[in-house]
């Protein structure tokens, strides 16, 4: 009896869990960026949210929460009810890679949050000021080892992506650059047109002003060469191995929102990331798409990247408040 009982519990469970599904969204939903306006989350968050506005028929709200090396806008969602109303939307860095170095008591993202899907991750542009005297990445890397410690490079903010990139960089090309965190690519892009940094590893909200002439682009850090610049080399290709984009951006929702909206949720961004329009904008601003993956195999990679970066940032001498 007490065990039919259970049963009975569950199933009336599992039902309701599967309406809310069927349900969702029934009304708005927050979709909170944890990164300044202009960068590539922004621009690819506010490209999902509004295909998602119209197949699902509610809006889907990109409001950006920047700073705290992304804590500000994972405190937010992680405070919100777990009920499929309030998303993150986050760069792979601020997942996986800040919170070995900004470690809260009262926040672990990788507790407090849980993923939905993963979207795509970037290359990295070596991009520089047009004062700096180089035109190919030869002459850029003699310039900077000819002047260590006097060249600036602009990231999204401490333990991105870009910051972990270029920290590798120094180590395997043997320079010395001095980094400067923003709150997003969007604000470090404008210091660098306005020459108050001398480079950034651009995720490539800067490829438009390097196509206009107003930055000058010497190397790429990724797999391929960017088909607008063929004659631009990979770091690879220049001997300099390790750096990279770093790890997939995706969606992820408060801990304990019910199982079957967090796959609703994962079939519906799935579902976009294969139409032509979602994936040229994507290829356009040089994000490589992810595979797919449902959302177990997506916290299965969220937790495989965190131990990888929790085991490469002391290597590189970059560690956390304690």
């Amino acid at each position: 009896m007490k065990n039919g009982l259970i049963a009975a519990l569950l199933a009336v469970v599992a039902l309701g869990g599967a309406a809310h599904a069927q349900s969702w969204p029934a009304r708005p939903v927050r979709v909170i960026v944890n990164v300044a306006p202009g960068g590539v989350a922004d621009v690819t968050a506010r490209v999902l949210a509004a295909r998602m506005t119209e197949s699902l028929g509610q809006p889907f709200v990109v409001e950006n929460r920047a700073g705290g090396d992304g804590y500000i806008g994972f405190d937010a969602v992680a405070r919100a009810e777990p009920d499929g109303y309030t998303l993150a939307y986050s760069p792979g860095s601020s997942m996986m890679i800040a919170p070995h170095i900004v470690r809260r008591a009262d926040l672990d993202p990788l507790k407090a949050l849980v993923p939905v899907a993963a979207t795509g991750r970037v290359s990295l542009y070596v991009l520089l000021n047009p004062k700096i005297p180089a035109n190919d990445f030869a002459a850029f890397l003699a310039h900077a080892r000819a002047n260590p410690g006097k060249l600036n490079y602009g990231t999204p903010g401490n333990g991105t992506s870009p910051h972990i990139a270029v920290e590798v960089f120094n180590r395997e090309a043997k320079v010395s650059l001095n980094h400067i965190p923003y709150k997003g690519a969007g604000p470090a892009l404008n210091d660098l047109l306005g020459g108050v940094i001398d480079l950034a590893f651009d995720p490539g909200v800067g490829i438009g002003q390097a196509k206009a002439g107003k930055l000058r682009i010497v190397a790429v850090a990724g797999a391929k060469r960017h088909a607008d610049f063929p004659n631009v080399p990979t770091l690879e290709e220049q001997g300099i191995r390790g750096v990279d984009g770093g790890p997939h951006f995706g969606f992820y929702a408060p801990a304990g929102t019910p199982a079957a909206v967090l796959e609703r949720a994962n079939r519906e961004v799935q579902k976009l990331m294969q139409e032509p329009a979602v994936r040229d904008r994507f290829l356009a601003l040089a994000v490589d798409i992810a595979p797919a993956m449902s959302p177990e195999a997506f916290a299965a990679y969220v937790r495989g990247e965190s131990e990888r970066y929790g085991k490469l940032l002391p290597e590189l001498g970059i560690r956390g408040n304690r």
